[in-house]
């Protein structure tokens, strides 16, 4: 077995969705435990792979993935540690540090994730932290895993806490933003199902170019406020009402609830 995830939960699951798709792993070479047997009946069913409520029956995988909430952690390493074979451990586990993973396992290489919502739809981005144990053949087949649901960026450990506030809590401000600007259309005599449409499909075409311009957002924004215009109106009162302010405290925010949870 090349790949024991423990924890089964929507986070796990678009991994596997994305790993077994991209043919980078073969269902056959994935285990699945979680608690519920329903869960991993439903995983086995949808995808292929193994499933089992015996955490111990994964720690002969070769890469073991902790999925689990942060709050079992403690009890999952006492239960699978004396028994691990993995050389390489991966966590998504918010507020667990890579110190509490080498404690948990030491000997082991040990890496720190931080993945999206958006990855439930393999346009996720996650952040990587690794430890010193971590070679670069290990570093690489992370990358790959998680390359399956997005992309992949290093960052330090230091700055996990700030990808948490940004890219972690992201989702939740550009849904923010999504509810708002639709129920704007709508205040404008759209109707809704319209106005959905027109949000969404605008941000992601925004977002789509500029990634493919490399274009800086300001560039964007002055590209279409044309003097005078219907978007420098729109503009400023954004501004007058602080809106850019509210986002760069909101992710600092985020950041600093990030670092309280991790103690």
């Amino acid at each position: 077995m090349k790949l024991g995830i423990i924890g089964g939960g929507a986070m796990a699951e678009a991994i596997v969705a994305g790993l077994v798709a991209s043919a980078a792993y073969a269902p056959s070479d994935i285990l699945v435990s979680d608690p519920v047997a329903e869960r991993g009946d439903w995983l086995t069913g949808r995808y292929g792979v193994a499933s089992t409520t015996d955490n111990l029956a994964v720690v002969g995988a070769e890469t073991l993935l902790l999925a689990i909430k942060p709050q079992v952690f403690p009890a999952v390493c006492e239960q699978i540690a004396a028994q691990l074979q993995a050389g390489l451990v991966l966590s998504i586990l918010a507020g667990i540090s890579l110190s509490a993973l080498n404690g948990a396992f030491p000997g082991r290489a040990v890496i720190r994730a931080m993945p999206n919502t958006p990855a439930l739809v393999r346009f996720g981005i996650t952040a990587l932290s690794r430890s010193g144990a971590v070679s670069e053949s290990h570093f690489q087949l992370a990358r790959t895993l998680f390359g399956a649901i997005g992309e992949v960026v290093e960052v330090p450990e230091a700055a996990m806490d700030a990808v948490t506030g940004l890219s972690g809590s992201g989702p939740g401000y550009f849904a923010l933003v999504v509810e708002a600007l639709i129920d704007g259309g709508v205040s404008a005599g759209l109707p809704r199902p319209t106005a959905t449409r027109l949000v969404l499909a605008t941000l992601r075409g925004s977002a789509e170019l500029m990634l493919q311009e490399n274009l800086h957002p300001a560039l964007l924004k002055d590209r279409v406020a044309s003097p005078g215009g219907t978007t420098a109106a729109g503009l400023g009162e954004l501004e007058t009402r602080a809106v850019r302010g509210a986002f760069i405290e909101a992710v600092k925010a985020a950041a600093r609830r990030a670092r309280e949870l991790s103690g």
